[in-house]
């Protein structure tokens, strides 16, 4: 989930002692990818408040509020958790002369939830082998790339005939286990990192077993979130 961190600096604070804040900016962005991006802002007095009353648009200068304390930058944050996101706001080094106000972003629908509900739908048609159901969740332009479909992406016609050749194959129902999940949502797209277990009986009585690691992007058509493009490995593969 997104997070802003309103970074408030005090006029009446000495700031001579505060560690520099690049080393927070690398650890948190280069280093670990929780920090999305932020900056810097002017100082309260190049603030312009504009208000409408009565149709009137008034405009002063200054900020909207006079406290010693005001918003001297941002950051936004990717966290698993708000005790995540606190976590990092206390290891600002404005935190230690100032203050580090920690607001989750407002969810007007639950991307989240919605294309966990979509994975959802992908186990539950694997456990059926129903392939139209499968490819329900993938948009009509989507590019899809798997361990043993060479290097080209297939479009969702190739992946259907892909799909019904590799259940032809097998006997009983697909058994699809998510076993780690990350999402990123920004706006209308969204990524995902996924380990995913496969396991099956193969016809000839053998057993089938493979872990996957899915790297998946979405998109936002209309009301829905489907797959837009998705990149299947299995990485040292020792599965059968």
């Amino acid at each position: 989930m997104k997070y802003m961190l309103l970074v408030c600096g005090d006029d009446t604070a000495d700031a001579s002692d505060m560690a520099p804040v690049e080393p927070w900016v690398e650890e948190l962005g280069a280093e670990r990818g929780v920090r999305l991006h932020g900056h810097r802002l002017a100082g309260p007095a190049d603030a312009v408040t504009v208000r409408v009353r009565g149709g009137e648009v008034l405009r002063t200068d200054g900020p909207f509020a006079e406290t010693k304390e005001y918003v001297a930058g941002y950051d936004v944050l990717e966290c698993d958790s708000l005790e995540e996101a606190v976590a990092a706001a206390a290891k600002h080094p404005v935190a230690t002369i100032g203050a580090m106000e920690v607001r989750p972003y407002w969810e007007d629908e639950d991307a989240e939830g919605a294309i966990r509900r979509l994975d959802t739908e992908l186990t539950e048609a694997a456990g059926q082998r129903d392939v139209e159901r499968a490819l329900a969740c993938y948009t009509a332009d989507a590019g899809i790339v798997l361990p043993d479909g060479g290097p080209s992406p297939l479009d969702t016609e190739a992946l259907r005939k892909t799909q019904q050749a590799a259940y032809a194959d097998l006997v009983g129902p697909v058994r699809r286990e998510v076993l780690s999940f990350r999402l990123r949502v920004d706006e209308s797209v969204a990524f995902a990192h996924a380990l995913v277990r496969i396991r099956a009986d193969r016809a000839d009585g053998t057993p089938l077993d493979r872990t996957l690691h899915v790297t998946t992007g979405y998109r936002a058509v209309g009301e829905r979130w489907l797959i837009a493009h998705e990149h299947v490995s299995a990485p040292g593969d020792g599965g059968s």
